[in-house]
């Protein structure tokens, strides 16, 4: 046990330090759910919450890899440093991903002040992966003063996003839907800063149009209106532009005092979803080495007992203690 915690304060000074290969040994060690994992969070977690979170999500194909690529360079020419979270989907059938922007990014491997990952969703919905708040918190600790996570691309429903990022861009590109597809619930509502990228294509102006009346309909974010903003990422055209909207939005969450209210949303739904793992853990393991488990499942499949009333009946021993 002492030989591990020395390991684990090792590796967090060096992670301090800004230390790359400790910073790519913890994230390793994160997505095989190592134990000590656990640990060096535990260590490094006081040093956190200097970085400004940013994500970029929105449908597969509408450059979010390039403008992530982009984005890096124009940070790095502010003289900040830069982290890249990637999130690639898993194969459903081989478990494997294609790593993508290992690929597109790897101008940037030579800069000892961008560190990238890219992550496997490795079956974990909403469009990012299981380990990969605790991998921005690696970053953050490192010392990356802007850190990038870039989403799967899934569709309407990938929102987990803004539990992870300060600032939240939708990026889209022209003629992926009507103005009814513009209005839908979903990703549309979660945006701080809209994109329509490869906009020298046909229809751009039509698709910035649709997203502004999608805007004038909602009265959620008053205090900020979200900037429907134009690019070609491809060729590091309205870059510059988006980096001063990032910039600018992290200054009113600083300044209304919503950057606050953001953390303490955070710890709570993080403090949920680890609680509601940790228990459901516990109970699946407690139930197993009883064999009450097993004989639940039995009546589930016998139809003697519905789903509903089979949680709740393992639920009561706890409820009364």
């Amino acid at each position: 046990m002492t030989e591990q915690n020395n390991e684990v304060s090792a590796l967090a000074e060096r992670l301090e330090s800004g230390d790359r290969r400790a910073a790519a040994r913890i994230i390793s060690m994160l997505e095989d759910n190592d134990t000590g994992a656990r640990d060096i969070i535990k260590a490094i977690y006081p040093k956190t919450g200097k970085a400004h979170i940013v994500g970029i999500t929105g449908p597969p194909g509408a450059g979010k890899s390039t403008l992530a690529d982009k984005l890096t360079r124009a940070v790095r020419a502010s003289g900040r440093s830069v982290g890249v979270v990637a999130v690639d989907p898993t194969s459903p059938f081989t478990g494997g991903a294609l790593l993508g922007d290992r690929v597109r990014m790897q101008d940037h491997f030579t800069d000892p002040e961008v560190f990238i990952r890219s992550m496997a969703t490795r079956g974990w919905l909403g469009g990012l992966a299981k380990a990969t708040k605790d991998v921005v918190k690696v970053m953050d600790a490192m010392g990356k003063d802007v850190i990038f996570v870039e989403t799967v691309g899934a569709g309407q429903s990938e929102v987990s996003i803004i539990q992870a990022a300060h600032t939240s861009i939708v990026v889209e590109m022209p003629g992926l839907g009507d103005d009814i597809q513009a209005i839908k619930a979903g990703i549309m509502e979660i945006g701080d800063i809209f994109v329509v990228n490869k906009s020298d294509r046909a229809d751009s102006a039509r698709t910035v149009s649709e997203r502004e009346m999608m805007l004038d309909l909602n009265q959620s974010k008053a205090a900020w209106r979200p900037p429907v903003l134009q690019t070609v990422a491809r060729d590091n055209k309205g870059i510059e532009e988006l980096l001063v909207k990032i910039d600018e939005h992290m200054v009113h969450l600083r300044d209304s005092g919503q950057l606050d209210d953001y953390f303490k949303k955070q710890v709570r739904a993080e403090f949920e979803d680890l609680l509601r793992e940790e228990l459901a853990k516990y109970m699946l393991e407690e139930y197993t080495a009883k064999n009450v488990l097993e004989k639940v499942l039995e009546k589930l499949e016998r139809r003697e007992l519905d789903p509903y009333s089979a949680v709740q009946q393992l639920m009561e021993p706890l409820c009364k203690k």
